[in-house]
């Protein structure tokens, strides 16, 4: 019975990767086309997600102790090391196959974050730029070693609306 509820949890899991990589997606989506405006909103979404993966994870990590009490194995045994010790009949390829799964996701999900914070260090480098042409001096230090702190730089947005 164990495997049976383990495998439903994996498969649950999965699901939430794959969530995972759309709202990842979605988020780049908005990151590439400069619709920053629902950039929060992803960002919660993606939030979100990881709790509930978090979540699952958790679940998982019971189950598994269960099941590796059944099948003689240590009690914190990885999803790999669970297929290698499943008995005779199908079950060490089906945690074998979602393993791979998982994997394939995880790899997924690391590279569309990667991707994400490029962007992300790319639209706060530009609007960096963009201020620093508003007023040229700011951010630089003078001789004394201080910089204009944005105080300074108030009578530029002080115009009437």
């Amino acid at each position: 019975m164990g495997a049976h509820e383990l495998s439903a949890l994996l498969w649950q899991e999965r699901e939430l990767l794959e969530l995972l990589v759309f709202k990842l997606e979605e988020e780049q989506l908005l990151l590439t086309t400069g619709k920053t405006r629902w950039l929060q909103h992803a960002t919660r979404e993606v939030e979100s997600v990881l709790e509930r993966l978090r979540a699952a994870g958790l679940a998982r990590t019971v189950e598994v102790a269960a099941l590796a009490g059944e099948w003689g194995t240590q009690p914190d045994a990885t999803l790999r090391e669970l297929a290698a010790q499943a008995p005779d009949g199908p079950w060490g390829d089906i945690f074998t196959s979602h393993l791979t799964a998982m994997t394939e996701l995880t790899v997924e999900i690391r590279t569309l974050r990667d991707a994400n914070q490029q962007f992300l260090r790319a639209a706060a480098r530009s609007t960096q730029e963009t201020l620093s042409r508003l007023n040229p001096d700011a951010g630089l230090y003078d001789s004394r070693g201080t910089s204009n702190t944005p105080s300074d730089n108030a009578h530029l947005f002080d115009k009437d609306l």
